[in-house]
């Protein structure tokens, strides 16, 4: 072959590459990306330790010996690194710190090293003692969110987002029990709170809901909802039950706890967990849709119906995790306007996740207590990328996530194929909804069958 086909066969390869990066971009991250992306990091990571300040100088010992050997003294020494290794979205290098390094030094250089390794993100965790993790993103993973296959789905821990690290984000219901979702219009709030739904629809779970927008958005989701609420009257009255039921609850986990000398340890509980199985009561998650509506008042009347509103809501989320009652409060926004008892509630709120806000003052209200750089974070969120948001809990730690498009749809199809997990919900009967039964499906008759044996 000639000189001339070799070159157009090279452009074709480039070319190829090129389409299949912008068009396909795990695709080529697994095929082309991952190897040269390896091979940067090996070439490179000497020099780039060294020059992002992540080295150490040499020991007296190796100063003195090279000395004693009349040697050039030895340079600077680099982290060792532990292993790499590939994965669907980049790379996970594991390094071995130098004496006197501290693991701070490389989370205040993920940017730096982004540059000089040419990737497009770098998030750094501590493993264990001397020993940092850099995770690597080869490509924008947050511009079209597409789930692993294989996603873990055990009790109230389900799947809800993707990370800008590469990991899926979960949502773990036992370890943070209570979450504040806030956003603005067409932020993708509205669609993180579908997949909630469409993701629990499968557990053993009772869903309770309160949209006071009519239950335009939570009224699709009816079948698999024991209780819904689409007015602020009716949802006082709903959580006064929740109120009512959480006290129950604990009257069960009293009576069962029995302690005395002989009762083995594994048998004393505190909360619904652990009771046996045929005592325990379903666990309860309540969604609040745009809780300003249940702030808001006008007159006396609603005042007051605005303080038991209130009320109920505080005594959940301080009292309800014991009893097997969970929170995901949503809104545009949620601070001290909406008047008393609304800073305290937030504080109980573990979880705390915010869409695209309009002002700075409503991401300080999700994560003004607990992270300025999340605030940061949230007012950078631009506006034609829905569904991205920051994820943050009262430690401090924050991360991007994307919740991948859930349309109401396959909500709707989640919720109706999942209708017999329904449970009824003692004292809630009240406020089960009312649906005509499903249409039969006519199913037509075989081929076959339609034209008669004739002889």
């Amino acid at each position: 072959m000639s000189t001339t086909t070799f070159l157009v066969l090279g452009l074709v390869v480039v070319a190829a590459a090129l389409v299949l990066r912008r068009l396909r971009p795990a695709w080529y991250w697994l095929s082309i990306g991952v190897t040269l992306a390896v091979l940067r990091v090996i070439v490179r990571y000497a020099s780039v330790m060294d020059a992002c300040g992540l080295t150490v100088p040499p020991s007296r010992l190796r100063l003195t010996l090279a000395r004693l050997a009349n040697r050039p003294a030895p340079a600077s020494r680099p982290p060792r690194i532990l292993s790499i290794r590939p994965t669907r979205t980049g790379l996970m290098l594991r390094v071995k710190l130098q004496p006197g390094q501290d693991a701070f030094d490389f989370a205040a250089s993920t940017d730096r090293l982004r540059h000089s390794f040419t990737m497009h993100g770098i998030t750094s965790r501590e493993i264990k003692s001397g020993v940092v993790e850099l995770r690597m993103t080869g490509y924008d993973v947050l511009e079209r969110v597409q789930m692993p296959a294989q996603l873990e789905r055990e009790g109230l821990r389900i799947p809800v987002a993707l990370r800008e690290d590469g990991a899926v984000h979960y949502r773990d219901y036992r370890q943070v029990p209570h979450s504040l979702n806030l956003g603005a219009t067409l932020s993708g709030k509205s669609v993180y709170q579908r997949n909630l739904v469409k993701e629990l629809a499968s557990r053993h779970v009772a869903l309770v809901g309160i949209d006071c927008k009519q239950g335009v958005e939570l009224a699709p989701l009816a079948r698999r909802f024991s209780a819904l609420a689409d007015n602020p009257d009716s949802a006082a009255d709903l959580l006064e039950a929740l109120v009512q039921r959480m006290a129950d609850t604990y009257q069960v986990i009293r009576h069962e706890q029995r302690i005395s000398a002989d009762t083995p340890d594994e048998e004393i509980t505190a909360d619904i967990w652990g009771l046996a199985e045929d005592l325990r009561p379903v666990p309860v998650v309540l969604l609040v849709d745009e809780v300003a509506e249940l702030a808001l008042f006008s007159n006396t009347a609603e005042k007051k119906r605005r303080e038991r509103i209130v009320t109920a809501l505080v005594r959940l989320v301080q009292l309800g995790r014991a009893a097997g009652i969970y929170v995901e409060i949503c809104g545009q926004r949620f601070g001290a306007e909406l008047g008393d008892g609304i800073t305290m509630l937030r504080a109980q709120l573990t979880g705390r996740i915010s869409h695209r806000v309009n002002d700075e003052a409503s991401a300080k209200m999700a994560f003004g207590d607990i992270s300025p750089d999340a605030v940061l974070a949230t007012t950078q969120i631009p506006v034609e990328r829905p569904g991205l948001a920051v994820a943050g809990d009262s430690t401090g730690g924050w991360v991007r996530i994307r919740t991948p498009f859930t349309t109401m749809r396959q909500a709707v199809n989640a919720c109706t194929a999942n209708a017999h997990r329904t449970p009824v919900l003692e004292g809630l009967e009240a406020f089960r909804p009312v649906l005509p039964d499903l249409a039969p499906v006519e199913i037509p008759a075989p081929a076959s069958a339609a034209k008669p044996l004739t002889a």
